[in-house]
C-alpha cells in the first residue's frame, strides 16, 4: 500500500508563511492560523510542504488504507486560501450560508481573502469539525 505524502513534519510554520510572496495573502493566512489555534488550543504544525494542520487523528478506510491527518488545516494555493475541514460536521450547510464568499470542492473550502468571510462562523465550523472527528474516531 502506498505511503501518504502529506504527513506531519518538523518544518517551521513561520518559515512556510514567509514563503508566501503576496503580503496580503501571508497576513490572511497568519490570522487564520492564529484564529484556529485560539479556537482549538492546538499548535499549528506543517503537514507535507504546504499545509498547516492542527491536531491529528488516525483513520482507517474499509479498503484497508489508513493514515494520520490533521483535524483542520489551511494552505495558500495559487488561486485561493484552502481550508481543510470535514464535510460531515454538524450544521455545515447552515453555517456555510452565513460564511461569506467562498467556493467548495472535494471537501475543501476556498476563499480569496479574509475579509470575504465571517470569522465567527469560521470559529464555529472549526469547533464543529473537531467535535465531528472526536466522535467519528472515538477520540
Amino acid at each position: 500500500m502506498a505511503k501518504n505524502k502529506t504527513v506531519e513534519t518538523q518544518a517551521s510554520v513561520k518559515e512556510f508563511l514567509n514563503t508566501i510572496a503576496d503580503e496580503k495573502r501571508r497576513q490572511d493566512c497568519s490570522e487564520i492560523i492564529e484564529l484556529i489555534s485560539e479556537e482549538t488550543g492546538l499548535e499549528a504544525k506543517m503537514w507535507g510542504t504546504s499545509i498547516v494542520g492542527f491536531g491529528n487523528y488516525h483513520y482507517k478506510y474499509e479498503s484497508g488504507r489508513e493514515g494520520d491527518a490533521p483535524f483542520a488545516g489551511i494552505a495558500s494555493r495559487s488561486n485561493a486560501i484552502t481550508l481543510y475541514l470535514p464535510t460531515g460536521f454538524d450544521q455545515r450547510e447552515r453555517l456555510l450560508t452565513e460564511f461569506g464568499r467562498y467556493k467548495t470542492g472535494k471537501g475543501c473550502i476556498y476563499i480569496k481573502k479574509l475579509e470575504d468571510i465571517d470569522t465567527g462562523i469560521l470559529r464555529k465550523m472549526v469547533k464543529n469539525s473537531i467535535e465531528y472527528y472526536k466522535v467519528k474516531y472515538s477520540l
